[in-house]
Parts: structure tokens; C-alpha cells; sequence
């Protein structure tokens, strides 16, 4: 996917900035310069199977990853547009199913969904959900932004909605069920921000494709500097863990849709962190890491028995049609 974006979309896109975060950055969103603030904007595609699953549902996924790649950037949401491409025959029933988990999505921001567009076709793809975003900055934050010293925080457990997708096609149940954790989290960064400034937050990431992994790894790249996370600090919830071992897949690499990768001065790291927790979506927030000047583009992963290993980014995606 990389190789494809890098090699055959960016050569033939050469018009790509509007004078801010463009598309060469390879960011969660782009920025434009308006006055003394920023709009920023993105779009994504979301695809998943099964279209319902255990905590959500594709119009929940569709919504929360459009406000998440605003907020990760430190723009308030201002309004989504929405495109629906619906294979025909799709039961109606199941389509306000999910036109109505996008509304009450919408409204937990709040953000209004103001225009869109819909398509029928005869190819057997069920439903895909496209949404953009349009939202405002006063300081656009980018994944770029880590410096020597910073704090790395992640605002919940990880692994949870590529591990219960993985375990609900599996048929793998537990006592307690696994569900993606699939929500908005623009109050948790707002809060954040509220808290200790736009100022000293250096750097955030959306977890989703690739995972923890992934994530951690463009920032190190593109800030050019090494990030040491400690594997005993990164929440896991103990059947994501079980879930993991038994598929084989490692919760570092699957997607998440309700969380935020989040670096910030040292400082700042606990009043960052006592922020999180005071929401109800960051109550099991954590520090995780700090960056460091040494493995330059690289991450560390301390084990728990004191060894250190590479935390390489995935080379596929483990659990495909997640988001």
C-alpha cells in the first residue's frame, strides 16, 4: 500500500498542497491556511465484514474516523459529508440501521452530517461508507511533530476493535465479549488541549490501519528520531490478549477506532494524562514511551523481562476489512 501511494498516486498527483499540510505529507488530514486559523480537511473509505459487529457498526466506523482524523490534527469538527455506495437488493431496514448509528455518532460529537450522495450498483460489495470532513484549527498539529525528550500517552487499551472483528468471524467467544472500541474522540483531545495547551501537544496519530505499530513508527520517521515504549505500560485488555495468542495476531498491529496516539512535552506528560483520564473514553489512558535520540525512524520495545526489540510496522494488514 505504501509502495503504491508513494510510487504511482503521489508521481501523477503534483498539484497537492493549498499552502498547508498537503497530500505529500501523508497525513491523517490536510490544512488550509485561512486568516489567523487553519481549516483542515480529509476523507476515507470505510469497508468492513461484517457490517455489524460486537460495539458497532460501518456507519458508527464511518463518522468516528472522520472526526478522529480531524481531531488528531487539533481541528473541532465543523460538518461531514457522507457518500453511500449500496449494492442492489441491500435491505432497507439494515440501511437505516445504519443511517441512524451515524446520526447518534454525529450527535455525541456534536458534528452535522450536511450533504452527501448515493449510489446503487449490481456488484456484490454490500455497502461502502465514504465521509469527509471539513474542521478548524487554531495551531494544526501533524504527525511530524515529536522532539528528543517527549512523552508518549495512548488513551486506552489497544487492539481492541481488529482483535473482537477477528474473534467475532472466528467464532472465538469469552466470558466477557469483545467489542471494537469505535467511538469519536475529539473530547478526549479537546481536553488535552484544554488542559496543558495546543502548544505542547508535538505530535497525534489515529491508530487505526497497521495499528500501535504502524502508528508509532510514522511518527518516529517523520520526526527522524527514536521512540522507546515499554511493554508492560501499554493498556491491554486481558481478552485481547487471550484473543491475540490464539489467532496468532499481535494486538501492536490491528486497527483501533476510538483511540489517539498522542506525544507531548515532558512536562506537560501527567497533567496530559490526568486530563484523559478524567473522560470517559481515556479513563485507561497510559503513558507509554518516551522519544529519544538514538534508533533515529526506528521504535523500541522494552519487554517486560528488561529485553529490547525493533517494533517493526506491519508488513500486511492481519485482519483485512477492518475499517
Amino acid at each position: 500500500m505504501e509502495e503504491l501511494i508513494r510510487e504511482v498516486i503521489l508521481k501523477n498527483l503534483t498539484l497537492n498542497s493549498a499552502g498547508g499540510i498537503g497530500l505529500e505529507e501523508l497525513d491523517d488530514g490536510a490544512t488550509i491556511p485561512l486568516g489567523d486559523k487553519h481549516l483542515v480537511f480529509t476523507i476515507d473509505g470505510h469497508t468492513v465484514k461484517p457490517i455489524f459487529f460486537p460495539g458497532g457498526d460501518i456507519g458508527r466506523l464511518a463518522v468516528s474516523g472522520t472526526v478522529n482524523d480531524l481531531a488528531v490534527m487539533g481541528a473541532q469538527p465543523l460538518a461531514i459529508a457522507s457518500s453511500l455506495i449500496i449494492e442492489e437488493g441491500f435491505e432497507v431496514s439494515e440501511l437505516e440501521k445504519i443511517l441512524k448509528s451515524m446520526d447518534e455518532t454525529a450527535k455525541e460529537v456534536p458534528v452535522p452530517i450536511v450533504t452527501g450522495d448515493t449510489k446503487v450498483v449490481e456488484d456484490r460489495i454490500g455497502i461502502f461508507v465514504i465521509t469527509a470532513g471539513v474542521g478548524v484549527a487554531e495551531r494544526p498539529i501533524s504527525d511530524a511533530g515529536a522532539k528528543v525528550g517527549d512523552v508518549v500517552l495512548v488513551s486506552g487499551t489497544i487492539g481492541d476493535h481488529g482483535i473482537a472483528l477477528m474473534s467475532h468471524r472466528e467464532g472465538i467467544s469469552f466470558e466477557t465479549e469483545l467489542k471494537s472500541d469505535v467511538a469519536p474522540i475529539w473530547d478526549v483531545v479537546k481536553a488535552v488541549a484544554d488542559a496543558i495547551g495546543w502548544e505542547n501537544i508535538h505530535a497525534m496519530k489515529d491508530p487505526t490501519r497497521g495499528g500501535l505499530s504502524n502508528a508509532l513508527n510514522e511518527m518516529a520517521r517523520k520526526a527522524n528520531v527514536g521512540i522507546l515504549v515499554r511493554e508492560e505500560a501499554i493498556p491491554i485488555r486481558p481478552e485481547v490478549k487471550a484473543a491475540s495468542e490464539m489467532l496468532g495476531i499481535s494486538p501492536y498491529e490491528v486497527a483501533n477506532e476510538g483511540k489517539v496516539v498522542m506525544i507531548v512535552a515532558k512536562e506537560y506528560a501527567e497533567e496530559a494524562l490526568e486530563a484523559m483520564k478524567k473522560t470517559e473514553k481515556g479513563r485507561d489512558a497510559a503513558i507509554i514511551g518516551e522519544v529519544i535520540g538514538e534508533y533515529r525512524g526506528k521504535v523500541i520495545l522494552e519487554t517486560g523481562i528488561g529485553g529490547r526489540r525493533f517494533l517493526e510496522p506491519p508488513l500486511g494488514d492481519p485482519v483485512p476489512r477492518v475499517c
